[in-house]
């Protein structure tokens, strides 16, 4: 693992209406680490997410990828420098088939050489999208939506996956199998950034982890240290 970050956020605030929803936030990810970001509804999860993909405007302070800041750039040009983003709710295309939405991921210049053999890996990865790969997108299953959204995020030949809340609406059981996948595409050399509600499973993947409250990070560190914290404990892991 390199000791230089693939991507830094630095001091990044956002506003809405006025209203701060991201107060001077900063976090950093090396190549291969799986890190997380916690905390509870409202927190400015979604907000950090969004801000990193050029999806709505910082209004102070800076993100950079490989060192290129992309502060202002806009949407498809992040994508193109090779952040994807697996979106709150899904986001898939219902009226389109299976196969149609995780070739629409290839459609970036990074991915499109490549697109055939990315497709038979997540097809490897998610046999049930094979076996779907004609049907509509809009009739699969909860899970099974999740799981195309993931794939047509992996399309694009990402150097790093943002997962915006991925438990989101799914049954405890699927919940498992969701963390299961984020585990292995970790394990197969994924840099992942995780924001999520569901704090003891987030921290038991993960490499590093920051607690977000109120737009701002209250506490950083390693995953273990966060488990361990007696502050983490009473707020999010009832103990």
């Amino acid at each position: 693992m390199r000791d230089e970050a693939l991507l830094t956020v630095d001091k990044i605030s956002v506003a809405y209406d006025g209203s701060n929803a991201l107060n001077g936030v900063s976090l950093s990810i090396r190549k291969g680490e799986l890190i997380c970001v916690v905390g509870a509804n409202g927190a400015g999860k979604t907000s950090l997410i969004r801000s990193i993909a050029g999806i709505v405007p910082a209004s102070g302070g800076a993100v950079k990828m490989n060192g290129v800041d992309i502060t202002r750039k806009p949407p498809w040009e992040i994508c193109e420098l090779g952040i994807a983003q697996v979106a709150e709710g899904r986001q898939i295309f219902g009226a389109l088939s299976v196969e149609e939405n995780l070739l629409l991921g290839a459609t970036l210049k990074r991915a499109k050489a490549e697109r055939a053999s990315t497709l038979e890996s997540v097809y490897g990865l998610f046999g049930r999208l094979r076996e779907r790969r004609r049907q509509l997108a809009g009739t699969l299953s909860g899970g099974e939506q999740q799981m195309l959204a993931i794939g047509r995020a992996m399309m694009a030949k990402p150097e790093i996956v943002m997962f915006d809340e991925p438990s989101i609406g799914l049954s405890p059981a699927l919940t498992d199998v969701m963390f299961g996948v984020v585990k292995l595409l970790h394990e197969q050399g994924a840099t992942i950034l995780l924001v999520e509600q569901n704090v003891a499973k987030s921290l038991s993947l993960s490499n590093r982890g920051y607690v977000l409250e109120n737009g701002a990070v209250v506490l950083e560190g390693s995953s273990e240290e966060l488990l361990n914290n007696s502050e983490v404990q009473r707020a999010y892991l009832g103990m």
